[in-house]
């Protein structure tokens, strides 16, 4: 990996600060002033209308000849299309090693005009979000916290099937620099264990809750002893209907991580996780990039 690059970025510890305030419980989605036109009269973002309770779901709009995702499915989400990803890199811009420090990523160093979609926590379980899921295929990583799944581990299986990578976000969400290093350690460790039993696949990221610590050694030192290879931060947050920047211009670049959050209508003002979603979609359909999936551009740790 290219450390001297612009968009592998080593965050400094303002943006652990950044990232609690804008994200209360590395969560609370926000309620700042928006950008974006109100659902009600955008119909961009608005999702399908929920099927009482007991009713039969809308059927899933079927694929493009191509394998692309057809116009029906983004009309039935009330979505513009996204420009499809292009293919992933033979060679990944990001590749980490089996051993030794980790580093701190929040972009992805990538000529390519794709962003990556990161959802935290597993608060929410939205059977609609699943749905749409299923319909637009968009490439998730999902960095998940024991204490939000426990309730339902199997609620993320089907986003997993769909080829969407689960990583480690720690069992109880801690702020990581608050606490002694065999806590750190434990948290981490634990939810590794966990998540490897459920899902079957050993975590190679691991995301600190609000970002705190990502810079510090003994974080450092606990990531490496549990098995994850890089800390992967973020530069935009998804809001309830807009993007948080940490740049002046407010605009996407090339490669940004951008984390938004499993939540529900408790958490963003009686709207659903899928109008939040659907929102995104739109923010990044406006400014012109496609959605690539997170691991295609970072190179996992040869096996031990």
């Amino acid at each position: 990996m290219n450390h001297r690059s612009r968009r592998t970025t080593y965050a400094a510890g303002s943006l652990a600060l950044i990232a609690a305030v804008t994200v209360s419980g590395c969560g609370s989605s926000g309620g700042g002033k928006s950008a974006a036109v109100p659902p009600s009269t955008s119909p961009a973002a608005v999702p399908p209308a929920t099927a009482p309770s007991g009713a039969a779901a809308s059927p899933s709009p079927s694929p493009s000849a191509d394998g692309q995702v057809s116009a029906a499915a983004w009309a039935k989400w009330h979505l513009q299309p996204l420009a499809p990803a292009p293919a992933a890199p033979a060679d990944k811009p990001v590749k980490l090693t089996r051993t030794g420090q980790v580093p701190v990523i929040s972009a992805i160093p990538t000529a390519d005009k794709v962003v990556f979609v990161t959802i935290d926590d597993g608060e929410e379980k939205d059977p609609q979000f699943i749905a749409m899921m299923s319909d637009l295929k968009i490439p998730v990583t999902m960095f998940l916290m024991d204490d939000a799944i426990k309730n339902d581990y199997g609620y993320f299986k089907p986003l997993q099937a769909a080829g969407n990578h689960i990583q480690n976000h720690t069992l109880h969400h801690p702020a990581m620099s608050t606490k002694s290093a065999a806590v750190q350690k434990s948290e981490v460790c634990g939810d590794q264990q966990v998540l490897t039993q459920q899902y079957g696949a050993a975590p190679f990221l691991f995301r600190p809750p609000y970002g705190d610590g990502a810079n510090t050694p003994t974080l450092n030192s606990a990531v490496q002893q549990c098995g994850p290879r890089a800390i992967v931060l973020w530069h935009e947050t998804m809001q309830i209907h807009d993007m948080q920047y940490q740049t002046g211009d407010k605009k996407l670049k090339p490669g940004d991580i951008i984390l938004a959050h499993f939540r529900g209508p408790k958490d963003l003002k009686g709207e659903t996780m899928t109008q939040m979603f659907g929102e995104l979609l739109s923010r990044i359909q406006e400014q012109g990039y496609s959605v690539a999936r997170l691991e295609d551009y970072i190179q996992a740790p040869p096996a031990g």
